[in-house]
């Protein structure tokens, strides 16, 4: 195995072993009150081969994914979730869901995006995360409401 194809295999591995099913992120966004991080791309998206195979690695080494829950979304494979999470919208798109005292908050990024980008969107989410913590959401998100802003149920997925 060359050096270059054993690194592709490592960065791969090291995503693939920590990435989580939106079910999983979910739940563990229901159960610790994190943030929920869902890359929604596709395997022959070159910007979302390059977000999963470079960009997702570093963020990861970095440590930021781990204050998420986070889950990878493959928009051919996973057809009515990315609809519901993206409409018709481009790939690939980084969306973080997170409780407020007013309800649930949606954000994205669109597009191929840098490792600072992406870092800097997920500390910006996390510190008002960590702000906000002191107050109680509203209200939790719908179950079963597919147009809503708020996180997209695990059901029907």
């Amino acid at each position: 195995m060359s050096g270059l194809t054993l690194a592709a295999f490592m960065q791969l591995s090291l995503l693939s072993t920590d990435a989580e099913t939106y079910a999983q992120a979910h739940k563990e966004m229901t159960e610790t009150g994190k943030p929920m991080v869902v890359m929604v791309g596709t395997d022959w998206c070159g910007p979302c081969r390059k977000m999963k195979q470079v960009v997702l690695p570093e963020v990861r080494k970095h440590g930021l994914l781990r204050q998420v829950a986070f889950a990878l979304v493959n928009a051919d494979r996973e057809r009515k979730l990315a609809a519901k999470l993206i409409g018709k919208g481009p790939v690939p798109q980084l969306i973080m869901f997170r409780k407020t005292p007013d309800g649930w908050r949606r954000r994205k990024l669109v597009g191929g995006q840098a490792v600072e980008k992406v870092e800097k969107f997920l500390r910006e989410a996390i510190a008002q995360d960590e702000a906000e913590k002191t107050s109680e959401p509203s209200e939790s998100p719908p179950e079963e409401d597919a147009d809503a802003v708020e996180a997209i149920p695990v059901s029907g997925s």
